[in-house]
């Protein structure tokens, strides 16, 4: 799997310049991945079996960003 890193603010050619900010979640407080839909980008504090994880919605669940499992 690739791996990107940025420093500083994002710029985007569509106009976008600023900071990413995503919201935070617990696996307890995680709101629905299907109510959230697939794409979705969330910052889970315990996501990986208690270690921070960014994670994502397939529209069903809530996907590690770095295995593509489950968040636990």
């Amino acid at each position: 799997m690739a791996s990107t890193t940025f420093s500083g603010p994002v710029t985007s050619t569509a106009g976008f310049i600023g900071d990413i900010v995503l919201p935070t979640y617990t696996v307890a407080t995680a709101p629905s991945a299907a109510t959230a839909g697939a794409g979705t980008i969330v910052y889970v504090s315990n996501g990986a079996g208690g270690t921070a994880i960014l994670a994502f919605s397939d529209g069903a669940n809530w996907k590690r960003s770095d295995t593509g499992a489950t968040i636990s």
